[in-house]
């Protein structure tokens, strides 16, 4: 369902999948006694379902940091992880959009296949991550009827970065969620797709270690480093 990064590719990313192995896990719930003995945990290694890869805070100056929402029955919790890199079995990019479709309420499916339709249309490798992405890793119940479509936009040097927007906008304007998200550069930095439609000058730059200002053009040439 996702596609796995190659060996020697660029480190996680930011939204990225990881698969921790089995000792991993026992290395991670130990760390947080109180989760060690939760029953849904305790299914997460037994069905090989991943975590994702977030920034690290300030405190966090080892290790991977992961992080794990859980679905809205068991409270929303956002849990945190660190593990030893060689506790890493494998990891993947979120899944796509038409990956994801078959777990979205129905009366999401034609803004999904406009999304789609853009994407390739503007040279856009269109993920998604929140609720949508989880439930179609998990097969639990996180879409509710109050839910955002989340979508990561990897965009190219040659994609209209303006026309995409709008386009975007347009579609969210018809549709029946709120269409939220990211663009993403091919050096994994990204900003909130509103920004650039609003016509910002300076935009909030998120990677996976840092969150900075930067301008406009800064970001859209990669300038904004890793």
């Amino acid at each position: 369902m996702t596609s796995p990064c190659k060996s020697g590719e660029r480190p996680p990313c930011r939204h990225d999948l990881v698969f921790v192995s089995q000792q991993g896990w026992r290395t991670m719930l130990d760390a947080h006694g109180d989760l060690a003995t939760d029953p849904l945990l305790a299914r997460w290694p037994k069905m090989r379902w991943p975590t994702i890869r977030r920034r690290a805070l300030p405190s966090e100056a080892t290790g991977l940091a992961l992080g794990l929402p859980l679905p809205p029955s068991a409270g929303k919790k956002r849990i945190s992880f660190l593990v030893d890199i060689d506790q890493v079995a494998s990891v993947a990019r979120p899944p796509s959009l038409q990956q994801a479709q078959a777990y979205a309420p129905r009366n999401w499916w034609s803004a999904l296949d406009r999304l789609d339709a853009l994407a390739l249309r503007h040279s856009v490798d269109a993920r998604v991550f929140g609720s949508l992405a989880w439930q179609s890793l998990t097969g639990l119940d996180y879409v509710t009827g109050r839910s955002d479509l989340d979508v990561l936009f990897e965009f190219r040097r040659e994609t209209d970065i303006d026309h995409f927007v709008a386009d975007v906008a347009a579609i969210e304007t018809g549709g029946p969620m709120r269409l939220d998200g990211e663009l993403m550069g091919a050096d994994g930095a990204a900003v909130n797709w509103r920004e650039l439609h609003g016509g910002a000058s300076e935009l909030l730059v998120k990677s996976i270690d840092r969150v900075v200002l930067l301008g406009r053009h800064q970001f859209i040439s990669g300038a904004a480093g890793s």
